[in-house]
């Protein structure tokens, strides 16, 4: 692929200028960059239904435009009727244009269409520099065909960054256009 996805743009053109000046870097290496985006769709129902980790894997596979990978229990919990080995969730890790394009993805047509929408909190960082960002349905994606869907399920997308702090990380996803509910600097 030649073509550089448009947020990838942005961020190069838009972006590094604009932390640069805002944190005073030296180095243009100190600039913080997202370095991957992780996706994690937990299934609660597996245990009595096989069916639907396949149709999870599906659908994160038509969000992401990447194959997911079934995840399975590292334990044992009777109380959830769960055995060592049973398929519980999928996810996938978005890195380099498919990471760009997702996250164009997601800013300008999915979150959106979440009903309600005020924006996201803007306190869900791990204090590393990482967000994780949580969406109670999965058909807000346009991918999605809601006709299809048997059972509404959420999903957490992770974005992991080299920031060092979460300032530096907060200012770096809102200058991608993540619409934070308290826009403050």
């Amino acid at each position: 692929m030649s073509v550089s996805p448009r947020l990838r743009a942005k961020y190069n053109d838009e972006v590094v200028p604009k932390l640069k000046e805002q944190f005073e870097y030296k180095s243009a290496m100190q600039i913080p960059r997202l370095v991957k985006i992780c996706i994690n769709h937990g299934v609660g129902g597996a245990t009595q239904d096989k069916k639907l980790v396949d149709t999870a894997a599906e659908e994160m596979t038509l969000i992401t435009g990447q194959k997911a990978v079934v995840v399975k229990a590292k334990k044992s919990v009777s109380n959830f009727k769960l055995r060592e080995g049973m398929p519980i969730g999928v996810k996938t890790t978005l890195r380099r244009n498919r990471m760009w394009e997702f996250l164009d993805r997601l800013v300008s047509v999915a979150l959106p269409r979440v009903r309600d929408f005020r924006g996201i909190n803007d306190k869900a960082f791990d204090g590393r520099g990482n967000y994780t960002l949580g969406i109670k349905e999965q058909i807000i994606f346009p991918e999605i065909d809601i006709d299809k869907v048997k059972k509404i399920s959420g999903l957490d997308i992770s974005f992991i960054t080299t920031a060092k702090t979460d300032a530096e990380a907060l200012a770096l996803l809102k200058h991608l256009g993540m619409p934070f509910k308290n826009q403050r600097n």
